[in-house]
């Protein structure tokens, strides 16, 4: 088994309040659940309405698609994301469970 995992750091500059941060990102998350059925949630910077970080995980039983999931779901964040863009991406896959 083999999990790949990121943290993906957004700026939303635009944003002026917590309730619009969280409609950005509630809206941003359900998209890539349904795209790619991946387990993605809001991990750091909650009470911050212009940054979020959202940690991401694939499972596979490949670490090449594991990896290939994760760059897919960066790309597809970072081409689709409303008010901001991504500012850092770690990315780690780990094998052997």
């Amino acid at each position: 088994m083999h999990v790949g995992t990121a943290r993906i750091i957004l700026e939303l500059p635009e944003n002026g309040s917590l309730k619009s941060k969280r409609r950005v990102i509630s809206s941003l998350m359900t998209r890539v659940r349904n795209k790619f059925n991946v387990s993605i949630a809001e991990v750091d910077f909650n009470d911050s309405w212009q940054q979020a970080a959202l940690g991401l995980t694939a499972v596979s039983n490949s670490s090449r698609h594991a990896d290939e999931v994760i760059s897919n779901v960066v790309a597809y964040i970072e081409s689709t994301v409303e008010e901001g863009y991504v500012s850092g991406v770690d990315r780690e896959v780990l094998s052997g469970f």
